[in-house]
């Protein structure tokens, strides 16, 4: 489970204008955290949005090109893990960390 990595995660139940259903999310916590806690942090991607830095950041994820929601990120149980998705890039993974800085305002 290492930083970057991509899952699809069952983000259901949801609540208000959280994203909700199974859709691939990004681990953006570190490695050894993630392995070493019951929980990993994610960035939820997204088809439907379109790239609206910071809030959300244009990525390659399962050959296409989709958005990581930086103002959905989450703390979620591994049990929501349901299969690997894949990897992001170097390059899109320094763009998700720059929304995120803005967005978190680090």
């Amino acid at each position: 489970m290492d930083r970057g990595d991509v899952y699809w995660v069952n983000l259901d139940p949801m609540q208000g204008s959280e994203i909700r259903k199974s859709r691939p999310c990004v681990l953006v916590g570190a490695a050894p955290i993630n392995r070493a806690r019951r929980t990993v942090v994610v960035v939820p991607l997204s088809t439907s949005a379109k790239a609206r830095p910071p809030l959300t950041i244009a990525v390659q994820c399962l050959g296409k090109r989709v958005c990581a929601a930086c103002d959905q990120i989450r703390a979620i149980d591994k049990a929501r893990l349901q299969a690997p998705a894949g990897h992001l890039s170097k390059e899109d993974m320094e763009a998700l960390d720059e929304g995120l800085r803005q967005i978190l305002v680090l």
